[in-house]
């Protein structure tokens, strides 16, 4: 890593990297994720060794590297937005559907996208006959190009829950895929299972009320998961590479029945030229070492009566170092700033909000500002540094709930209804209007991505890909 952060020093002052059409943030998103120095990915100078190679290739096919792809569950910044581009705004299933394929069973994960390829878990066959499922699809046609079973799924206890509600990760070589059975697995692009281990078997049972909803995420060149329940809570770091464990380490929060159940997926960031994971749940942000898991700091107060069944499913969101953490079943949001040593709660709350929130959807967030929809269609703008609300929109009444977490591309936020409405709001500094609405026969739990122009939809029977509908 010393060699790859002197090799971005090097080079003529021309900023070959913003030249390229790669933005600060997602120059940023790359450090995060493959645990170089962001300093020296910032600097002017000429990329060397792989992210060399990963921006030349991305170029001949006229992508950026990095924001060309959507690797994770929110995105390449972990925080639900896309790289500037044009998006598709009016369209409808007879207009500017590029390829819709059919799904082999349940599912709510969202896709992951890197190259020419669309990465997706899925049941493959219906109810307890049915196996968890790894399948790739063609990014241009939607030609399914593999499938891989994995055993035996889990069926769901939510109406809209599956035994594929985790989303997979992708580092550009593998990809990683996670399931309610505590099946954990590692794909090569080819279609080859890797390794393959089951968390459940090996520490213990899953003791959650509900479906299992934590993904799997990429740090400091491991593959962490997160497992926060009432009974036996820790979180373990794999070699992506052979599936060997690095470290496991506890996270011991005490706290009342369900309270401890969480469902939410670890941020990635860097403090103090370290790479940190951020853990949402129990009551409790904890900032840890991705290096070794050690717990360097940590922030309560969000449930100070321990009142049972605050479980948390929302994952908080992050930008630069400013948290927004929805929590109390819809009933508050607050903000944080991380950092530091120790117990920081008397230090990091900034803010907190009561009448504002989100109970399944996790907020977007960029520019200093979050994004959030609570189940009946309320959608807020916040500031992160003052909580203060930058407008506010009711979507049109539809059928069902919003469990989907909405994605951020500009000035367009994309947002997906359960009974199959699609809203794209614009988002001004102090304002929030509807600028389109159209319905799907689907049900849309998986969160909308916005890649290279594009908008893809997981449906509960369905793949959607999206361009621009053609001009009248």
């Amino acid at each position: 890593r010393n060699a790859q952060n002197n090799m971005f020093r090097q080079g003529p002052r021309n900023d070959r990297l913003r030249g390229k059409g790669i933005s600060r943030g997602a120059r940023l998103a790359f450090a995060k994720q493959s645990g170089y120095d962001p300093r020296m990915i910032l600097q002017r100078g000429e990329p060397g060794g792989l992210a060399r190679r990963v921006v030349a290739a991305c170029c001949l096919a006229g992508v950026s590297a990095f924001a060309g792809n959507w690797p994770q569950w929110r995105g390449p910044g972990g925080n639900g937005t896309a790289a500037a581009g044009d998006y598709p705004l009016v369209f409808s299933p007879s207009n500017g559907v590029l390829w819709r394929v059919p799904l082999p069973g349940r599912g709510s994960s969202t896709p992951a996208v890197w190259g020419d390829r669309v990465f997706l878990t899925s049941g493959v066959g219906e109810g307890t006959n049915g196996q968890d499922g790894a399948l790739c699809f063609d990014w241009e046609t939607g030609r399914r190009l593999w499938q891989v079973t994995l055993g035996p799924q889990r069926v769901g206890r939510h109406r809209r829950g599956n035994g594929s509600c985790p989303s997979p990760v992708t580092d550009g070589r593998h990809v990683f895929v996670y399931f309610k059975s505590g099946t954990l697995a590692a794909i090569d692009f080819a279609g080859n299972a890797v390794w393959r281990v089951n968390l459940q078997e090996r520490y213990g049972r899953d003791t959650l009320l509900w479906d299992l909803g934590t993904s799997p995420v990429l740090a400091d060149g491991k593959l962490v998961v997160a497992v926060m329940q009432d009974a036996g809570a820790y979180v373990v770091a794999f070699d992506p590479q052979t599936g060997d464990v690095r470290w496991k380490v506890p996270r011991p929060f005490p706290c009342a029945v369900e309270s401890g159940d969480s469902y939410t997926t670890p941020l990635v960031t860097r403090q103090d030229g370290r790479t940190v994971l951020v853990l949402w749940g129990a009551g409790h942000l904890s900032g840890h070492d991705a290096a070794d898991g050690r717990m360097r700091w940590s922030c309560g107060g969000f449930n100070p009566e321990n009142k049972p069944r605050w479980r948390d499913i929302a994952s908080p969101a992050l930008d630069g170092d400013l948290v927004i953490v929805p929590y109390g079943r819809e009933q508050f949001t607050a903000g944080v700033r991380i950092g530091g040593e120790g117990d920081i709660t008397s230090s990091a709350r900034l803010w907190e909000r009561r009448g504002v929130g989100t109970d399944s959807s996790t907020p977007a967030a960029a520019d200093g500002r979050a994004y959030l929809v609570n189940a009946k269609g309320r959608v807020w703008g916040i500031d992160l540094l003052t909580g203060r609300e930058c407008g506010t929109l009711l979507l049109p009444g539809g059928k069902g709930a919003f469990f989907s977490s909405p994605a951020l591309a500009g000035d367009r936020l994309y947002l997906c209804r359960e009974g199959g409405g699609v809203y794209v709001v614009r988002v001004a500094p102090d304002k929030l209007s509807l600028l389109s609405e159209t319905h799907f026969d689907e049900v849309f739990v998986a969160s909308p991505i916005l890649v290279r122009n594009r908008l893809l939809l997981r449906g509960e029977r369905s793949l959607l890909c999206i361009g621009a509908a053609p001009r009248p």
